[in-house]
């Protein structure tokens, strides 16, 4: 089991305040949904009687729909910290301490919110900078000293960008040594160990150029684990100043859908845009794909956040950083919540593809794929 190595010891954040929080009941379903309309613009004045609800092809019941701006957010910043991604790094600690300052409260004794960020950074091995906390400064504070890891460094393969012989180290018992960027543990690790056991909504940033060469988990393996913690993955694909070969890329097998072709995007025809059904299915247990597919980090981090309901971005520019993260943090202010009781119950652990619409067909409605539900002996 890979487990999450922790710079420092994380301090619980003091706070005699209550919390708001959403009771859902065991059997409900909650999704956080987005709409927006032809223009782009976010739409915040829809009812539960503008959509129809549908769960594994049987109409649904909408129980509520709500923007309810006091409930908590429980977010997770992942970083890519390795040498292709050196030159957007100063833009990237500023962009995103720009967004927790959007996101967490400037006083954290003052908080009403409970609202809550964790960071995470990932090169040659994944490393917890920061555990959940609703202290901006302890975050600043973090990605200010953010850099490769000690593994990176010492193979080379992850130079120092502030150029101060500082690098943060993650190589104590745990750690997960390799020889490259290990995207997918990072998901995995941040949905499995952190998030999946936190309630309400939950959301990942990641900024990465969607290269992945050493990761113990799959792609599909490592949204897998996003989709059991109820979790969207917003993704910023920047793109390196590394190109890898297509056959480094991990992970193209498994998964609920048999891999990353099931579901697909619009005009793709079942698998990437432009493709012809998704991806080969290398056999066995090889991690690697096959040689043949036609993978790449752009389409790697538009998949990742297609399947959560999140929304992929492309930063063409490191000064676009703010103005992505600036959107990110307008939607997940602007989204609804929407609660069903599903019509028939499932003890077997099994996933369960969901469809919303709006009757009006100018309408973008972004929410999750579907979920997964607890078997009866998971706790």
């Amino acid at each position: 089991m890979l487990a999450l190595p922790v710079a420092g010891v994380a301090q619980q954040p003091s706070n005699d305040k209550p919390v708001v929080t959403l009771k859902v009941q065991a059997r409900e379903v909650l999704l956080p949904v987005t709409v927006r309309d032809k223009h782009g613009a976010l739409v915040t004045s829809l009812k539960a009687t503008d959509f129809t609800l549908s769960e594994d092809g049987r109409p649904q019941t909408i129980k509520s729909f709500t923007r309810e701006s006091n409930l908590p957010f429980r977010l997770g910043l992942l970083v890519d910290t390795s040498r292709s991604m050196t030159g957007a790094m100063e833009n990237e600690r500023k962009a995103a301490g720009k967004f927790v300052d959007q996101m967490l409260p400037a006083d954290p004794k003052a908080a009403k919110q409970g609202d809550q960020a964790f960071l995470i950074h990932f090169d040659n091995e994944v490393e917890l900078l920061e555990d959940f906390t609703n202290s901006r400064d302890k975050l600043h504070h973090e990605l200010d000293d953010m850099g490769p890891s000690r593994a990176a460094h010492n193979s080379g393969s992850g130079d120092d960008d502030r150029g101060n012989g500082g690098q943060r180290g993650g190589s104590g018992p745990g750690g997960m040594g390799g020889g490259g960027t290990q995207l997918y543990d990072a998901i995995f690790l941040a949905s499995d160990e952190l998030m999946k056991s936190q309630p309400g909504r939950k959301a990942l940033v990641v900024f990465s150029d969607g290269q992945d060469r050493s990761s113990k988990e799959t792609l599909s393996e490592a949204v897998d684990a996003a989709e059991r913690a109820n979790l969207a993955v917003y993704t910023i694909y920047f793109k390196g100043e590394q190109e890898h070969k297509q056959s480094d890329i991990p992970g193209l097998g498994g998964g609920h859908r048999g891999g990353l072709g099931g579901g697909g995007y619009p005009g793709g025809g079942g698998g990437y845009p432009g493709g012809g059904g998704g991806y080969p299915r290398s056999g066995g247990d090889d991690r690697r794909g096959g040689g043949g597919s036609s993978v790449d980090g752009k389409k790697v981090m538009e998949q990742i956040a297609t399947r959560t309901g999140g929304r992929f971005f492309e930063a063409k520019k490191k000064d676009n950083l703010e103005e992505i993260y600036s959107q990110i943090a307008e939607e997940l202010r602007g989204q609804y919540l929407l609660t069903y009781t599903p019509d028939k119950v499932d003890t077997d652990g099994g996933f369960h593809k969901i469809a919303l619409k709006a009757s009006n067909g100018d309408l973008t409605v972004v929410t999750r794929e579907g979920y997964y539900t607890a078997s009866e002996g998971s706790k």
